[in-house]
């Protein structure tokens, strides 16, 4: 696994079956100091607390960065260097579906660069709903090529396979919960 991936957190289930819930706007913060919080008693707590903050609302914001430095007494610095560190973090709102292609050497050795290069293709053709991206390792190798859509791994996927997984994403409305309508700290400060 690549250093810069981090420590990773699979997530709990399919987004449409427990993805994040809803936050009325300007509840964020509160959210977020809430989540900090929770884990104050914690030694060295800002990875949990970030995954948490991700867990909970989908994304870390840049104000979010701001509250848990303050919450967990660290600098601006320290968070933001964590949060831009590790790839796992999202700093923009989630699409409405993500597809992961592993591109690791087991799943490579099987034809994950033609499963890749599909998904690339279905992705651009699919609109700006659905996202792909790579990923080094599903600890699936004896079923690979491995592909993640929205949460759910399915092994030995071949090209037809991805492509028909990504068109079915697409067309699928987004997950009740997915926190799209969340304004980011740019669109707040335009208001």
């Amino acid at each position: 696994m690549d250093e810069r991936e981090g420590p990773r957190r699979r997530r709990r289930g399919p987004r449409q079956d427990g993805g994040p819930a809803p936050v009325p706007e300007g509840a964020r913060a509160d959210a977020v100091r809430d989540l900090a919080r929770r884990r104050a008693g914690e030694r060295g707590p800002l990875l949990e607390v970030l995954h948490d903050v991700q867990d909970a609302l989908g994304w870390i914001d840049e104000p979010d960065v701001r509250v848990l430095a303050d919450e967990l007494n660290l600098s601006v610095a320290e968070v933001h260097g964590v949060v831009s560190f590790y790839h796992d973090f999202r700093r923009t709102p989630p699409p409405a579906h993500t597809v992961r292609v592993c591109r690791a050497e087991a799943c490579q050795s099987v034809g994950a660069e033609g499963v890749y290069a599909a998904a690339q293709q279905a992705v651009r053709t699919a609109g700006p709903d659905v996202e792909l991206q790579q990923v080094f390792c599903f600890g699936n190798c004896a079923l690979g090529p491995t592909v993640e859509a929205d949460g759910v791994l399915h092994g030995r996927v071949e090209e037809s396979r991805v492509q028909q997984l990504v068109a079915e994403l697409a067309d699928r409305p987004p997950a009740p919960g997915v926190p799209e309508t969340l304004p980011t700290a740019d669109q707040e400060a335009r208001r």
